[in-house]
């Protein structure tokens, strides 16, 4: 019998006579090679065993064991080890079967700088590698914008960089609308100041009531004192720290820190919603869709998560759970180990902490039936687009294209993506044009260097069109010429079947009178009213602002640009300790030698070099 006729539990016996009773990871493979599963194991012949029956399994178990025809493994030193492997081949080779977090972006933090005589307050996001105190994580840009807002308020501290500071010579605007205690030019000593920044990192550790109650003390004690402008202004703050408590939303008496994690699972499919609680304050939430491997249950799914959602973020020392994982104890011992501190995982049954979970699964629950109206709204949509186009389908995936530039200045190309779960923010992309039409503003051709590079790479990495990456549908903003090219593009790259449609602004070029065009018909339009319509036109202003924006994004970054990023070996940091000292790029261009030779981090090499740039003949 030969390989290719043989059943999925045939070929995992073969399999199974080879293995020990090792820590591992298996893989299972179908006849394409493709991975189907990742697992770990604390003993790969006991698990892979399970495999090997044709009884007992979920359908979702037996359709993956029925597609199985080939199996790879690793074996590890620990459990540990093989479930911190397992989460990272399923994140690189997703799998069909596995869960899948399908959004692992980083959480922004609130950073006090730590490396500067009057430290600044801003907002980081990365890798933790500039000195300071950091406090987060936050569950979005805006909760931290908030939050800064009104800490400027309430402790004056400044948010400009360093160059800036040490260019000052009067106050900013910050400081006259009361949002910086201005210690660039003296308006505050640098005890004072130190002062302010141990009040913030107090705040931001849970100690407002008693920041509170100091400032309370110090606005009477002024007011005692006739210092009536210093108690308006302590007032101010007060007020304003006031403003900060009661916008923080739920703020937990009994957990101090702690990410709540709670899951509603729904016909196939899944919302997680994390909430982060730090020194008592909460900072947001934010939801999450994983992909649930087909079938995969509670317990599975939120132990993927947690292992996922933690590889590149530091967890807290306990986190709430809606739902315990498989095997609680292996995920907190890997949590542990990854964190470096003890990391608790507890499911509560009462008190605060259980109606704080609670309230995390009633979002979870409400945003995924939100979601679910959305997909089936979207799904309804991409039906009526294939009806109204004659396409073959509803579009799994359309991707929409735009350019962006002024006379030809700075030209940027964008495609955003659409599927039946709406904007896929994550597969945009933006293209800066290279080639000669994006100088001349040649639309057409700045269209087909776009499409040549989006198309090259394509046919290149994937010319079997495995991947999802594939596009159904083409949107092209713009008439018959951008056809033309788009399809002459496709034509040399051997792809003869792509769906294109071109979206021209149509009588008077005016919204809700596009006209449509396709390669060997007659342009035509939609009635006015048609939900088709506006939900192309929805599709094109996406693209028409995604690519503005990552034209102004290129254009303010030329402007922003000054003649010290020319020079050979002048980096960021170097560029910042010359600007800092000297105050301005025309006034490092006039510096003597000596002079630049007396800035930190400049050596005697590199302030010739410097010197010689800007005093060549």
């Amino acid at each position: 019998m030969s390989t290719a006729t043989r059943s999925g539990y045939e070929v995992i016996q073969d399999y199974l006579r080879l293995l020990d009773g090792s820590p591992g990871v298996y893989r299972m493979l179908n006849a394409a090679s493709e991975v189907l599963y990742v697992g770990k194991a604390r003993n790969l012949k006991a698990r892979v065993s399970n495999y090997a029956r044709p009884t007992g399994n979920s359908n979702r178990i037996q359709r993956m064991i029925s597609e199985t025809q080939s199996m790879m493994f690793l074996t590890t030193r620990t459990e540990v080890e093989a479930l911190l492997l397992e989460q990272n081949l399923i994140k690189q080779l997703k799998p069909r079967y596995n869960v899948l977090m399908r959004d692992d972006k980083s959480f922004p933090y609130i950073l006090i700088g730590g490396a500067h005589d009057f430290p600044q307050l801003k907002k980081h996001r990365g890798a933790r590698k500039e000195k300071g105190s950091y406090f987060g994580p936050f569950a979005s840009a805006g909760a931290v914008n908030r939050t800064l807002n009104q800490l400027q308020k309430v402790f004056l501290l400044r948010n400009c960089t360093d160059s800036v500071f040490a260019s000052r010579t009067r106050p900013c605007l910050q400081y006259q609308i009361k949002r910086c205690a201005a210690p660039c030019v003296g308006k505050v000593s640098e005890a004072e100041y130190d002062a302010l920044v141990q009040d913030a990192g107090r705040f931001l550790s849970g100690k407002s009531s008693t920041i509170q109650a100091e400032l309370a003390g110090q606005m009477q004690k002024a007011s005692d004192q006739l210092e009536f402008e210093r108690a308006a202004a302590l007032r101010d703050r007060i007020q304003a720290l006031t403003a900060v408590q009661t916008s923080q939303g739920i703020n937990p008496r009994t957990v101090s820190e702690a990410d709540i994690v709670a899951l509603h699972l729904d016909h196939g499919q899944a919302c997680v919603q994390v909430f982060f609680i730090r020194a008592n304050q909460s900072w947001g939430n934010q939801d999450f869709y994983p992909k649930t491997g087909s079938g995969a249950e509670e317990a599975e799914i939120i132990e993927a998560f947690l292992t996922q959602f933690y590889d590149n973020k530091e967890p807290p020392r306990l986190v709430l759970l809606s739902h315990a994982p498989e095997d609680p104890d292996l995920v907190s011992a890997a949590l542990s180990e990854r964190a470096g501190h003890k990391v608790e995982l507890a499911v509560p049954q009462r008190g605060e902490k259980a109606e704080l979970v609670e309230n995390a699964a009633r979002n979870a629950r409400e945003s995924l039936a939100r979601r679910m109206s959305e997909s089936a709204t979207q799904r309804r949509l991409l039906d009526g687009l294939a009806e109204a186009f004659g396409l073959e389908g509803p579009p799994d995936r359309i991707e929409i294209y735009d350019n962006a530039h002024i006379q030809g200045a700075h030209p940027i190309g964008g495609m955003v993506v659409a599927g039946p779960e709406g904007f896929l923010k994550s597969q945009y992309r933006k293209f800066n044009i290279k080639g000669a039409a994006g100088a001349a503003g040649d639309d057409f051709g700045m269209m087909r260097e776009v499409m040549t590079r989006r198309f090259e790479r394509l046919v290149r990495e994937d010319p079997d069109r495995q991947s999802d990456a594939w596009p159904d549908l083409l949107l092209i903003d713009g008439g018959a010429g951008q056809i033309s090219a788009v399809e002459e593009i496709l034509a040399d790259l051997g792809i003869e079947d792509m769906q294109v449609i071109g979206v021209a602004k149509g009588i008077d070029r005016d919204h809700g009178k596009e006209e449509f065009h396709r390669k060997g018909q007659r342009p035509f339009a939609l009635q006015r009213n048609d939900p088709v319509l506006y939900f192309i036109q929805r599709l094109r202003d996406e693209a028409h602002r995604w690519a503005n924006g990552a034209h102004r994004a290129k254009r303010a970054k030329v402007v922003s640009a000054t003649p010290l990023d020319e020079i050979p070996g002048v980096g960021a940091a170097r560029k910042r300790a010359l600007l800092a000292h000297f105050g301005s790029a025309r006034a490092v261009s006039r510096a003597a030698l000596p002079d630049l030779m007396a800035v930190e981090g400049i050596s005697e090499a590199m302030a010739e070099t410097v010197y010689n740039f800007f005093h060549r003949e």
